[in-house]
């Protein structure tokens, strides 16, 4: 584990600005004598960029994750092997997908509860689930992808932060979502296919895994694994959660990760958080690569999408800032 004041070295000022601004913190009085003020440290656990790498690894080693497959049962119980062997409350709810294209298949939203008696909560949510169609690619455009990316590089980071959260425990509710079948919608149909996607979310955020289930506030993470990523300020995420983003981003570039998480506005889309705002009502903001020529990025929907792309210091930076954020929140309440 590392103390706040040494993630970045030289420190007392960014400490101060990081504990007051984000949360809100008082400084407390020296009571050494020597008079000035001192500031509670946070210690805060760091990504181990090997582990996260394997997350993503396991899974596109299973095959493409695609509903109804034998690589998605198969990859769904090691999620509840692993979530398990973590301590967490571990539900698998599972759903029957009608996607657009006429099929049908079993789904299943896994999803990991820590401290599950607590009142105080946030989610942290992606999807595990990867496309069924190369629909962007110039070859075997009707064969399914690996999505590293696309799904893996989220979820990685999210049993990456159970596995810490057993190690180092938090004083606060955290819930833990792999959203199934969000990738499996129709890109060219005529009209509004917004529905189509998202399943997985949208089945939850009707029939949460409990009652009248709350959280304060919710973090998705999508494609964000790859050497280039660049987080913008994703309009959907702006409407629902500003101060939520706007906080999430001045942290980032804190800790020094404002390469990844841009201060630029970019307009919305449609993922997971979108539901999660609209239907379950939980101001949810999204953590997803844009880049300003080629959108998600030249991988996208394509067979590029494998284990190649993906690149550890960006996930490591990801599970940082999304670490950071929950800590604050046990500790002073972010």
């Amino acid at each position: 584990m590392t103390r706040y004041r040494l993630i970045l070295m030289s420190f007392i000022t960014l400490v101060a600005t990081a504990l007051l601004v984000f949360t809100g913190c008082e400084p407390k009085e020296n009571n050494n004598g020597g008079g000035g003020t001192e500031f509670e440290e946070l210690v805060i656990p760091n990504i181990n960029r090997d582990s996260v790498y394997e997350f993503v690894k396991k899974q596109v080693d299973f095959g493409p994750r695609v509903p109804g497959s034998q690589a998605h049962k198969n990859c769904s119980e090691w999620f509840e092997k692993k979530f398990n062997s973590y301590g967490a409350k571990v539900t698998m709810q599972r759903f029957e997908a009608n996607f657009h294209f006429g099929a049908k298949a079993d789904a299943v939203n896994v999803i990991a509860s820590f401290n599950p008696e607590k009142k105080r909560r946030v989610l942290l949510c992606a999807h595990w689930d990867s496309r069924h169609v190369a629909d962007q690619d110039t070859d075997r455009k009707d064969e399914a992808i690996d999505g590293a990316d696309d799904g893996g590089s989220g979820v990685a980071v999210l049993i990456e932060i159970a596995r810490l959260i057993k190690e180092n425990p938090i004083d606060l509710g955290v819930d833990i979502v792999l959203f199934d079948a969000e990738d499996q919608g129709d890109s060219e149909g005529e009209g509004n296919t917004t529905n189509t996607w998202c399943l997985g979310s949208q089945h939850w955020s009707k029939n949460p895994h409990v009652p009248g289930y709350r959280a304060k506030y919710g973090i998705l993470l999508d494609m964000v694994g790859t050497a280039n990523a660049r987080f913008t300020k994703e309009q959907t995420s702006m409407r629902y959660a500003p101060t939520l983003m706007n906080k999430t981003w001045k942290l980032a570039a804190d800790l020094g990760y404002s390469n990844y998480f841009v201060d630029v506005p970019t307009g919305p889309i449609t993922d997971d958080h979108t539901f999660v705002n609209q239907i379950a009502k939980i101001p949810t903001i999204d953590i997803i690569n844009r880049q300003p020529n080629t959108g998600f990025g030249e991988y996208w929907h394509t067979h590029d999408d494998n284990i190649e792309i993906i690149d550890k210091s960006a996930l490591s930076a990801t599970g940082n800032v999304v670490l950071a954020v929950i800590y604050n929140e046990s500790a002073f309440q972010f």
